[in-house]
């Protein structure tokens, strides 16, 4: 049995530095917990000539094959990102019997079967739990601790860029491209905020975390994305007015009638839900479960250390799996072959901003083209005026997304509405009463 298991590292920036750091400031307690020291023996870099403020005693490499090629090395931790070439070399490294821990929610949200095959064929392990919530534990969690349970609902915020920057539009009134522009000041938001803003990033976790909380394989394509682009200052009033905050929720409900339905869009959330609470960059995943009920995990979202803490704790899984030659013991538990719920058949309330002619019938219009589509009306709320214009929120009762659409269609057509300002889903499936 080696004295040492020993790592190859692919990737130093910010997590890889943090990962390090880990290691090495909780070598002791580590090596207590697994039986072996655990040490960083190689690390992959694009640049070797870069100089870096890291301490360690490991060999820098660009030559991926150095550490493929190393039989020493049993642990491959890749936190590169992206797809390629980081796929390719995962499946490398499965391929050659090592076990490789990743923050890559990338590739396990797309080629997830293909990592898990590869694992299994070769007997060793594939971790991810840091591909999700960074240093949030939640992918251990739904494998191991709330296994007993047949969970029926995930809702959680999991992005900290879309949060951070709703939580500053609420509580400073900011615009959508002001607070992006801090956003990326503070590093919170990349240069190119797509995926954060256009909720990918979100809908690449909700795929992860609905494969496994429902046991079936849950792809990118069939997750329905909206993103907060168009959210307004004055959406974000009504919201408070009406006794809701805005957050950029992914949804996962499985239900024998429906099926799975995964979405991410933004959503209105009565205050009294916990998720309401979430602010900044934080992230919070609720989960509800037949056995358990309801239970929500909170933390940090992003982050070396955070993020470093989930890789690191993989790291110790592995390892201890090692030390007792107990590699797989939880494969793919994706062994269902669930139906999928069309968008257009989800159901949830409606806010609807409208920008009206301001004269007498108006609402009896706007009233009827939402009954005629089955859309059945909670509250009307006329505030503001827009030159000689009218702003009417429309809040609906539960409807079929299809109905929504129709209604929205028709509303269109009629000539005493100008526009339909927005339309955001109200969340209240989980309202506390």
């Amino acid at each position: 049995m080696k004295d040492k298991i020993k790592i190859g590292l692919l990737g130093l920036g910010t997590v890889g530095a943090g990962v390090c750091k880990v290691l090495t400031e909780n070598a002791h307690e580590i090596s207590q917990k697994v039986g072996r020291a655990v040490e960083v023996k190689t690390v992959l870099v694009r640049d070797v000539n870069k100089k870096r403020n890291i301490v360690g005693d490991f060999v820098i490499t660009d030559k991926i094959e150095t550490i493929l090629d190393d039989p020493e090395i049993d642990i491959v931790i890749e936190l590169m990102g992206g797809i390629e070439p980081s796929r390719t070399y995962m499946l490398r490294a499965l391929q050659s019997g090592k076990n490789v821990v990743t923050a890559n929610k990338d590739v396990v949200a797309e080629h997830g079967k293909e990592m898990f095959e590869a694992a299994e064929s070769a007997d060793v392990d594939f971790m991810f739990e840091a591909s999700v919530g960074g240093g949030i534990p939640i992918i251990t969690p739904l494998k191991q601790c709330l296994t007993a349970n047949k969970i029926t609902e995930v809702i959680g915020i999991v992005n900290g860029t879309t949060n951070y920057m709703l939580t500053k539009m609420t509580k400073e009134g900011m615009d959508y491209n002001t607070v992006l522009a801090e956003a990326q000041a503070k590093g919170y938001a990349e240069s190119d905020p797509t995926a954060d803003v256009g909720g990918l990033d979100a809908a690449r976790k909700a795929a992860i975390l609905s494969s496994i909380a429902f046991n079936t394989r849950v792809t990118l394509d069939k997750v329905y994305v909206e993103g907060i682009t168009k959210i307004t200052p004055q959406d974000v009033e009504y919201a408070t007015e009406l006794g809701y905050v805005i957050k950029l929720l992914a949804i996962a409900k499985d239900s024998p009638e429906n099926g799975v339905d995964v979405r991410v869009h933004p959503a209105f959330v009565p205050k009294a839900h916990p998720l309401a609470a979430v602010n900044d960059v934080f992230n919070a995943i609720f989960v509800k479960g037949n056995a358990i009920g309801e239970a929500m995990f909170y933390g940090r979202g992003a982050g070396a250390l955070p993020t470093a803490s989930a890789v690191v704790a993989d790291v110790v899984d592995v390892s201890r799996d090692i030390v007792n030659q107990t590699f797989g013991r939880i494969r793919c538990t994706c062994f269902e072959d669930k139906k999928f719920c069309p968008v257009e058949n989800t159901v949830s309330s409606y806010y609807v901003r409208l920008l009206v002619e301001d004269q007498p019938g108006v609402l009896g219009s706007i009233a009827c083209a939402f009954g005629d589509q089955g859309v059945s009306l909670n509250s009307v709320i006329q505030t503001r005026r827009v030159a000689n214009q009218a702003e009417i929120v429309v809040i609906t009762h539960c409807v079929t997304e299809a109905n929504l659409r129709k209604a929205t269609h028709v509303l269109n057509e009629l000539p005493v509405v100008t526009e339909i300002r927005n339309v955001i889903r109200v969340e209240k499936s989980q309202e506390v009463n």
